[in-house]
Formats: structure tokens, C-alpha cells, sequence
């Protein structure tokens, strides 16, 4: 895992083509939606961003085949008069391809937790934490990642406190749900989260041991607004 702890590999096809983003000091960046697939046969649908300078030999359309690293970026947008955290993956180097064989959707990051873990049982006795993290970036920045742990690993997360460093591998994943509105209707939405499959609490002599490891796969999106990617 880099320094910085905070990786992500994606290997897809893209839904839609490339729509501008925004422009950061001269640079402009480009985003879509990346269709990856699940071992299940499930497909995650996942916001990307792309700087302009990774696609001057590339020509990515709609169907195009994308592996890409990068890392998982957050940031403020204000969505009918609250504010609401965006997640993207940021892509950093466009990679070759190398099959299928490899995950398609790989996320390693070290961070330290920024709330309370949420830990609740579903009514079919499935445990589930939910956690936010913050991981460091470049220039004393800071990106806030929420994750979604299960079973074991979820009931362990539970114990952690504010402050916390963790180490995880998991996917970034799509999920969808719906918000029951005041009226009684609901409406669907969607949810970018890291779903854990392994997290350990870090101790400095424990990052050798956890670094390499490799998840298995597992069985509202607008981009409009501030960045400073």
C-alpha cells in the first residue's frame, strides 16, 4: 500500500461518455460512471474522475474497457440547502489490462475513524457497522470514506473508538436503498461506500503483516461543485 494509504484499482466498462467535471489550475477533469462486476454476477455502477492529461492517447467512449488506479476522493456538495459528502474514485494511472482473473475492484486504506462506528442487527440477524474515515492526502488534506463492515468484522468495528487507525481491504460498491420522505412516500437513492472485507486496528509492527493482502470479490451522482483534485 502507498505511503499515503489510500489505493483503488477498478476494472470496467464505461456507461456513458466522458462529461467535463471541472478545471483546477489549468487542468480539466472529466468524470462518468464505470460499470464493475461482482463475483455474484452483481455489477457495481461507480462515479470516476479523470484528469485531462491521462486521456491525450486514449479515445474512451461509452463500452470502453477502463483498469485504472487511483484513490478514493471526497467532497462537500450543497444539495438543496444541506450539504452532502460525494464520493469519486480518482484515477491517478490508467494500467493494462490483465484479465479477468484479476479483482476487478480492489480499495486499501489506512485512516482513523472521524465518528462513532453504527452498529445494528437487520431483521434477517445480519450484523452491520458503519464507519467513516478519515485518510490522510497530500498537503494536509483529508479524504472521508464511509465503509460498511459485516458479520465478525462488524461486531469487532464496533468496539473501535474516535481516533481510532484502522487498516481495511474491501471494494467500492454501489448500493442502492430507499428514503421514506415525510409524506410517507420514499424515494431511491444511491450509496457509494468501501464494502470491508478484512480491517484490522494498526499498530505500527502490523503494517507489514496486513499490507499485500487482497479482498475476494464479493457475492444521485452529480459532480458539479467545489474540488481541489
Amino acid at each position: 500500500m502507498e505511503e499515503n494509504g489510500n489505493t483503488i484499482h477498478l476494472r470496467g466498462h464505461i456507461c456513458e461518455n466522458l462529461q467535463f467535471g471541472h478545471e483546477l489550475f489549468g487542468e480539466q477533469f472529466y468524470v462518468t460512471t464505470l460499470r464493475v462486476p461482482r463475483l455474484s454476477g452483481a455489477e457495481d455502477y461507480l462515479p470516476i474522475t479523470l484528469s485531462e492529461r491521462l486521456l491525450i492517447d486514449e479515445q474512451l467512449t461509452a463500452g470502453s474497457l477502463l483498469c485504472m488506479e487511483g484513490q478514493l476522493r471526497s467532497y462537500n456538495k450543497v444539495v438543496e440547502g444541506a450539504g452532502r459528502l460525494l464520493i469519486t474514485a480518482f484515477g491517478q494511472k490508467l494500467t493494462e489490462d490483465v484479465g479477468e482473473e484479476e479483482n476487478p475492484n480492489r480499495v486499501e486504506l489506512i485512516g482513523a475513524l472521524c465518528k462513532p462506528p453504527s452498529y445494528r442487527t437487520t431483521p434477517f440477524g445480519r450484523e452491520i457497522a458503519d464507519l467513516m474515515l478519515a485518510v490522510n492526502r497530500s498537503y494536509g488534506k483529508s479524504d472521508y470514506i464511509p465503509c460498511i463492515t459485516w458479520g465478525r468484522t462488524a461486531r469487532y468495528a464496533s468496539n473501535l473508538k474516535i481516533g481510532d487507525k484502522v487498516q481495511l481491504l474491501g471494494r467500492f460498491q454501489s448500493r442502492t436503498y430507499q428514503k421514506q420522505l415525510p409524506d410517507g412516500t420514499t424515494l431511491n437513492k444511491v450509496a457509494y461506500e468501501v464494502s470491508v472485507s478484512r480491517l484490522a486496528a494498526l499498530k505500527d509492527e502490523m503494517r507489514s503483516q496486513f499490507q499485500g493482502m487482497q479482498p475476494p470479490m464479493q457475492a444521485q451522482n452529480s459532480f458539479e461543485g467545489v474540488r481541489d483534485f
